[in-house]
């Protein structure tokens, strides 16, 4: 759908339920589906405009949500709705996600008040699962009505063939098709009574005044009770202590056996597999996402899903055997393929890379200080320029309106990737043979927008994956003094 026309009818929908027109309509970063997110808001009003263009998805979570919050379950409510046109207004939670809380803990020991948050979130998804799931109608669930083998049998096909594939995995395929129906007639015994979110991670949990609230559950069914924890625990870059989950777990069932019966020790039983289950389906994205797309989130995120599967294989914890999956987890793993890139020897070696954004317009390519005769020079010009729309015309690709818009409405995201994967392979050679200069420079009409978003990002992704020494110039914005240096 046009932007021009998306925003139309998503203004219609917020003058329904508000009585007035928004006096902002803001696009939110993008989600990793085709669904597009504005706040709209007015004189205190606020709300969530969303645009999906799959009605089935829609109408699920449409549908799901109301059901939801008539139990007092921690969900949106939806305001109001025009499906015929693939767009709803729904409850607006805030900015602040479970997955915010985990990167200011960056890597360190699991602080206390975080482990109170997740305690809130595990007894809520345990009322969810249960409580929601009651009297739900699960006509609604698309692709499948229930987690059942078919849709098990899908995500280890789909790790077949977009993880280990893409990474050069030699496998037996009649052996490992033997052990994906091993796992998933293992895991069928644990039955599918109860809603099951699907993608329970910590992106989709909104956090206000404290308190969790859950999101982004359209593609929910009917499954086991241990998925969505398992999802939620084992989810990949939170990297939650081992003796955090376990309590977590625990926490969890002493909320979830007041609400349904449970055997602890069978529960624990099959939790594993589906953590073994879900693990499988992450790498199977994440090698869509990184080894095919080359999105570098994703990519980062795969050494996280690997080190759980090992885990779980090193420990015992799975209770079938499943000899080619774990030679090919082996395998993988001794490739060594996906290893971070030591950052010490990045800050140790002679590198300095000198990154800037400039005009076109005004000053041309910046000249190089090094005496190297320049270096890598992109074009950011071809991208859509939020310059061109007066609410960003006094703000900079620092500025989050405009990242936002740069995120949402441009293939800056694509563009980068590719930017990323050119300079990585010079910042490694030039590591590997001591070479002592870099520049890559940015250019944009104006050297406001898209041209300091771009050089920041490259900074920024530099910096966490070789430590290299930087040196960054927004060549337009520091004659302003709008960005200093």
């Amino acid at each position: 759908m046009k932007t021009s026309l998306l925003e139309k009818h998503l203004s219609d929908l917020f003058e329904e339920w508000a009585g007035v027109s928004p006096e902002l309509m803001l696009p939110l970063a993008p989600s990793g589906s085709a669904r597009i997110y504005y706040r709209l808001q007015h004189d205190g009003k606020s709300a969530i405009g969303t645009y999906s263009p799959n009605r089935q998805e829609n109408e699920a979570f449409v549908g799901f949500s109301r059901h939801f919050h008539a139990k007092g379950l921690p969900v949106p409510e939806i305001y109001v709705e025009q499906l015929d046109n693939n767009v709803y207004l729904q409850e607006d939670l805030g900015a602040t996600t479970l997955y915010s809380y985990l990167l200011q803990r960056d890597d360190g020991p699991f602080p206390n008040h975080l482990m109170t948050i997740y305690k809130r979130v595990v007894e809520d998804l345990a009322r969810v699962q249960i409580r929601g799931g009651q009297g739900l109608d699960y006509s609604k669930c698309f692709p499948r009505a229930a987690f059942d083998q078919q849709s098990m049998l899908w995500d280890f096909n789909a790790f077949k063939y977009q993880f280990l594939r893409l990474a050069g995995t030699d496998f037996n395929e009649q052996r490992l098709e033997e052990d994906a129906h091993r796992l998933a007639n293992f895991l069928l015994e644990a039955g599918t009574d109860h809603f099951m979110y699907r993608d329970f991670q910590s992106r989709n949990i909104m956090v206000r005044g404290g308190k969790p609230f859950f999101i982004d559950y359209q593609g929910g069914r009917q499954g086991a009770l241990q998925y969505d924890l398992a999802s939620l625990l084992y989810q990949a870059k939170a990297n939650i202590p081992d003796e955090h989950r376990e309590a977590l777990l625990d926490h969890y069932l002493d909320t979830a056996t007041q609400l349904t019966k449970i055997d602890r020790a069978a529960f624990r039983r099959y939790y594993y597999g589906f953590v073994l289950m879900r693990s499988v389906q992450v790498l199977g994205a994440y090698g869509l996402r990184g080894l095919y797309e080359r999105k570098e989130h994703f990519l980062k995120s795969i050494p996280f899903a690997l080190d759980n599967v090992q885990e779980l294989f090193s420990q015992g914890r799975i209770a079938v055997e499943l000899p080619e999956l774990k030679k090919a987890i082996e395998q993988v793993v001794a490739s060594g393929q996906f290893e971070p890139f030591d950052t010490e020897r990045g800050a140790q070696s002679l590198l300095t890379v000198r990154i800037h954004s400039f005009s076109y317009k005004k000053g041309g390519i910046p000249p190089d200080p090094s005496g190297n005769g320049g270096g890598f020079t992109f074009d950011c010009r071809f991208l859509h320029n939020p310059g061109r729309y007066e609410p960003y015309k006094q703000l900079t690709g620092r500025d989050e309106p405009v990242i936002n818009f740069l995120q949402h409405h441009s293939k800056m995201g694509e563009f980068l990737n590719d930017v990323f994967r050119i300079v990585d392979e010079a910042v490694e050679n030039y590591i590997e043979r001591s070479f002592t200069n870099l520049m890559v420079s940015f250019g944009c009409t104006g050297g406001q927008h898209r041209s300091v978003y771009a050089a920041d990002a490259l900074a920024k992704h530099l910096k966490e994956k070789y430590g290299v020494a930087l040196e960054l110039e927004h060549i337009e914005q520091e004659k302003k003094n709008w960005i200093n240096k």
